[in-house]
């Protein structure tokens, strides 16, 4: 069976409400409910982990099967936090709080991948349209064009088999977690297969105030 981590430590700052964001309301309840709601609709997720900032005071409206902890100041320390607390199980999902309106397919979705590919891990991924240049040292000047046939947006939820989630938690340094923005990214770099599923088109990241409005209107539409 397969146990689910929730990260929610952000502050959520830039949403300027004055709580942490996954406790902000959308359409009605605290945003991390609905990504409970979601998990809570696969069968094979036996026991889902929150990381929430610390000192938060948060009550599950269904709080069977879930459990409370309190993450770190980097993401990769909250994702270890909420593994340590999972129990058992395996596969390992992660997701982001902040990505609210993942559904229950896309969940199973990227579990089937994972089983069936034999990979690492199986992340969720939106092939990108627009066009990338990199730039150079000084932030401006444009150094090359990306091939973006080739380039995917990496989004949450991520799978991965545990053992390989652990391994790649254990071996990198503190500095490497401090700079992980992806947890798949830390698997990539000692070798391991990681595939991209396509993810869906409402599976948005709420950061500003605007992503909140629109979230809302996605959830009314």
């Amino acid at each position: 069976m397969a146990v689910a981590l929730i990260v929610a430590a952000g502050r959520g700052e830039r949403l300027g409400l004055g709580r942490p964001k996954a406790l902000v309301a959308l359409a009605g309840k605290p945003m991390v409910e609905w990504s409970l709601a979601a998990l809570r609709g696969v069968p094979t997720v036996e026991r889902t982990v929150i990381a929430l900032p610390s000192g938060t005071d948060f009550a599950p409206a269904q709080a069977d099967r879930v459990v409370c902890v309190a993450g770190g100041t980097a993401r990769s320390q909250s994702v270890q936090a909420a593994l340590n607390a999972a129990g058992e199980g395996d596969p390992v999902i992660v997701h982001d709080a902040a990505r609210p309106l993942a559904s229950s397919a896309l969940f199973e979705r990227a579990l089937a991948a994972l089983e069936r590919s034999g990979a690492d891990a199986v992340i969720a991924a939106a092939p990108v349209s627009d066009t990338i240049k990199e730039v150079s040292a000084d932030g401006r000047t444009v150094s090359r064009t990306l091939d973006r046939a080739k380039l995917w947006a990496v989004q949450t939820p991520q799978v991965f088999r545990r053992q390989a989630l652990e391994r790649a938690l254990g071996e990198a340094t503190d500095e490497l977690l401090a700079r992980a923005t992806d947890d798949a990214w830390l698997l990539e770099r000692l070798g391991l297969t990681v595939r991209v599923i396509e993810s869906e088109r409402t599976n948005i990241k709420v950061t500003t105030a605007v992503d909140l409005r629109v979230a809302e209107a996605l959830l009314k539409a």
